[in-house]
């Protein structure tokens, strides 16, 4: 039936009344919302292997919805997208793209593409010019054989079109799929970024130059406008930016340092300010004929990018914007290209024309340039697919085209297919091409290894997830800087879950801006500045090197990350933060845990970086420590030690026997050089009642995997390993017996043995072997169910939160240089015989 769009009502009286909720204007809009996002969603999860960002799902999407595949169901098109709602759609859904142009234009940071410099703006020109020259040879052709005569548009704006539409580089999907290949943080990543900011630049020029020059579908509109309207169009959008820029922008700044947040509260007032300056500016350029979604670009770009308050901003807006009206505006292009509209032969040359020329100039004008400023080719090549990347730009571009009768149905549906096809190309090439180079697993020095008489240097990585680890890494850090020659360098690496949201992306960025890891404000309200500061000050007080790294990836896949770290700058010990922590507040014995351990329930950082502990243990290719805090290294520690003596670490280091324990011990020599560490070792022997009972272990049913223990499945000799635990018990004593308290025990129930040892405030730490390679006691607690099965059986007593232990916890694992496999072991049989370290009949 057809609808008089001025009798279209808002809202029903409901399916009792006898109205159809379909044919009022909002509840036919929330049907449309819900339908297109369930599709893009769901689309965006098939693509997900294929590592598609999630445009292409959602453009595809409104292409599956349009009328080139459902829409050819009349009567679903007149239901579900009659004529009357899609003013009603595109309007909610230009709002979406106004304030995502706005963060586009808060992501873009001005700074950063003066700073990467001529190289970068070398191979943006190159980038725009070709394609642009080869988009305006494309028009004349196009502009011949798929317009009939009377509807021609004028040859100035259509050349324009055709050259805009063909030379953009999509600046926010480049920056996704560049985190998705962990390239973000690489000179490549930094380069494409800062190249594909120019473009962006450069195109939103190109492109108020063509809808100025369009105006109200040019010739075809009956007379024809005077040429001096354009000029007058570019002339106050100009005046337009230049304004935005000189009087907005200090204006903003000042905003932004009222509204950042003195305590946590960013004032409403101001970000309601921001978000209705954004209309105003849109507004303001679609009242001087450029595109309104310009305006917010720049506004966006007004915006101080240093502070708080743009963060703020995009935490507020993100979600909202890119999760629910921006799949309508990629929709709404869907719904208006009809791929049936390419017909013959003819049209699909056109695609094919335009899809090669498109890459072609693309591709070959990067790779030429970045080939001269010195990129090697196998880069320039990457750069080329990366610099390739359409997206949300480009169909703002076609989708105005249209609007302005510049682009037929046809060339429109040629140019969103070709958007689609150059994007879905450049991430499986990227990976094909460019794999930055991850090394073999070499066997690195682990401490044991390493000699102490060569003067060379010991290198840790340590890994920390935010500001809260800090303390207790320097001070561990600081027991192991041995004061002999030996040369600590130590890398620290700051951990960051790479999300969804474009906002981590920023993160990255800042990461990279200030070349220090830059640390996510913790909800606390620490500046970023005091993981850095911590680190810094440490530096100048101590000989130790400090090199900040930041590595941004999705949890799944972090380990890579920290082993291929570890890789190439050849550290001889990982160390790795165990995903809680405790807060403490152990004074001198106040409420000593008198309330069942409420007052001190550990703090969680979550399951995903626990699996990454898990996965870097597995995958390291040197030894790793797991570092349980209790608080080492904090005033309270420090305190409660202060009896007169110089001792500031008391350390404890348990040795059962197995590499993992030598590793402790050798850890433990290297603290009791520290003039300020006092070193206990305590040796646990192997008491008769074991002896007598050999222990066998059985490999756990593949079930129950996640509750029980890793053991080393070499068939080790036990004869020779006891002879090396007691050769290392040797070589320690002799070299450090003046400084160490050496005591042996040999205890019928070790647990409460080691219970009182953790329970007891004699230690600030103890550090524990993971203990793969069990001797007798230690496999006799295989049977224990475990909390925490990365930590090994007696890392796991000391760390569950249940034993009120004090002492913060080191556990190491020593780097198995045969690679053997770690199988988990559930069950054991004792036998009477008089084998006298269980072997381990697995």
């Amino acid at each position: 039936m057809p609808f008089n769009i001025t009798a279209v009502k808002t809202s029903s009286n409901g399916v009792w009344q006898g109205d159809n909720p379909l044919n009022f204007a909002f509840p036919l809009l929330i049907v449309q919302t819900a339908l297109i996002i369930a599709v893009s969603r769901s689309l965006a999860v098939l693509f997900k292997p294929l590592r598609q960002p999630k445009v292409i799902a959602e453009i595809v999407g409104g292409i599956l919805l349009g009328p080139s595949a459902l829409g050819r169901n009349t009567a679903y098109m007149d239901r579900i997208f009659p004529k009357w709602s899609m003013p009603i759609l595109e309007s909610v859904a230009s709002i979406g793209l106004l304030f995502f142009l706005f963060l586009v234009g808060l992501e873009l940071d001005l700074s950063s593409i003066r700073r990467s410099g001529k190289r970068a703006f070398g191979i943006a020109v190159a980038g725009i010019t070709l394609p642009f020259i080869a988009g305006v040879g494309v028009a004349f052709v196009i502009r011949n054989t798929l317009y009939t005569a009377a509807d021609r548009p004028g040859y100035a704006e259509f050349l324009v079109f055709m050259g805009v539409a063909l030379s953009i580089t999509a600046f926010p999907v480049l920056a996704r799929i560049l985190a998705e290949l962990k390239l973000l943080t690489t000179q490549i990543g930094e380069t494409a970024m800062a190249a594909a900011a120019f473009n962006d630049v450069a195109a939103w020029i190109l492109l108020a130059l063509a809808v100025a020059l369009a105006g109200d579908g040019g010739e075809g509109g009956g007379e024809k406008k005077s040429p001096l309207v354009s000029l007058w169009v570019l002339l106050s959008g100009a005046g337009f930016v230049v304004f935005m820029l000189v009087v907005i922008r200090p204006g903003m700044k000042w905003v932004a340092k009222r509204g950042s947040p003195e305590n946590d509260v960013v004032r409403e007032s101001y970000v309601c300010l921001t978000l209705a300056g954004v209309m105003v500016s849109g507004f303001a350029t679609d009242l001087i004929g450029i595109h309104s979604i310009f305006g917010a670009f720049v506004f966006g770009l007004t915006i101080p990018k240093d502070g708080e308050f743009g963060q703020r901003l995009i935490e507020r807006i993100e979600d909202f914007v890119s999760g629910l009206l921006l799949p309508l505006y990629f929709a709404t292009s869907g719904l208006k290209t009809d791929v049936a509209k390419i017909r013959g032969a003819e049209s699909w040359g056109m695609l094919g024309l335009v899809v090669v020329t498109a890459c072609a100039g693309k591709i070959v004008g990067t790779f030429v340039v970045a080939v001269m400023v010195k990129v090697p080719a196998r880069e320039a090549l990457t750069l080329g697919f990366l610099m390739n990347t359409k997206g949300l730009v480009e169909l703002i571009v076609l989708n105005i085209g249209k609007e302005k009768k510049v682009l037929n149905d046809e060339t429109f549906a040629i140019l969103v297919l070709m958007a689609l096809f150059t994007t879905f190309i450049t991430t499986p090439t990227v990976m094909a091409i460019y794999k930055p180079a991850r090394g073999t697993h070499r066997k690195l020095k682990d401490l044991s290894a390493s000699d102490g008489s060569t003067k060379e240097e010991l290198r840790i990585l340590a890994c920390l997830h935010g500001p809260a680890n800090v303390s207790s890494l320097i001070s561990l850090v600081e027991s192991i800087r041995t004061t002999k020659i030996l040369q600590l360098k130590l890398f620290v690496m700051h951990l960051m879950e790479l999300t969804e949201r474009s906002s981590s992306i920023i993160m990255v960025q800042r990461a990279r801006k200030n070349g220090l890891p830059f640390v996510h404000r913790y909800r606390h309200g620490e500046r970023h500045s005091s993981v850095i500061g911590g680190f810094e000050a440490y530096r100048q007080l101590g000989r130790v090197a400090v090199r900040p790294i930041t590595a941004v990836s999705p949890l799944p896949t972090m380990h890579e990350d920290i082993c291929h770290m570890a890789e190439t700058k050849r550290v001889t010990m990982i160390i790795l933060p165990f995903h809680k922590r405790w807060n403490v507040d152990h004074g001198h014995g106040h409420h000593h845990h008198q309330d069942g351990g409420d007052g001190n329930l550990p703090e969680n950082v979550g399951h995903g970086w626990r699996l990454v502990n898990q996965r870097v243990l597995k995958n390291a290719p040197c030894s790793v420590a797991v570092l349980v805090d209790r608080g080492l290294g904090s005033i309270e520690a420090q305190n409660s030690s202060l009896d007169g003596s110089n001792v500031v670490e008391r350390v404890c280091v348990v040795f059962f026997g197995g590499p993992d324990d030598r590793e402790a011990l050798e850890l433990g020599g290297r603290m009791a050089e520290h003039p300020a560490v006092k070193v206990t070792v305590i040796r646990f022997l192997v008491s008769e009642t074991f002896r007598s009972n050999a222990v066998t272990l059985r490999p756990a049913p593949s079930k129950g995997k996640e509750k029980n223990y890793a053991f080393l499945t070499t068939n080790v000799d036990p004869e020779k390993e006891k002879e090396l635990d007691e050769g290392a018990l040797e070589d320690f004593k002799s070299k450090w017996k003046e400084m160490v308290e050496y005591k042996e025990k040999e205890p019928n129930y070790i647990i409460e043995e080691i219970l009182s040892i953790g329970q007891s405030k004699d230690f600030d730490l103890i550090v524990v072997g993971r203990g793969r390679l069990p001797s007798a006691e230690v496999a006799a607690l295989a049977e224990h169910q475990a909390e925490h099965p990365e930590l090994g059986p007696i890392g796991d007593v000391l760390a569950s939160s249940i034993n009120h232990i004090i002492p913060s916890i080191l556990v190491v694992q020593q780097h198995n240089k045969a690679h053997v496999e770690d199988i988990t072991i559930s069950k054991i049989v004792s036998e009477s015989s008089l084998s006298i370290n269980g072997d381990t009949n697995v």
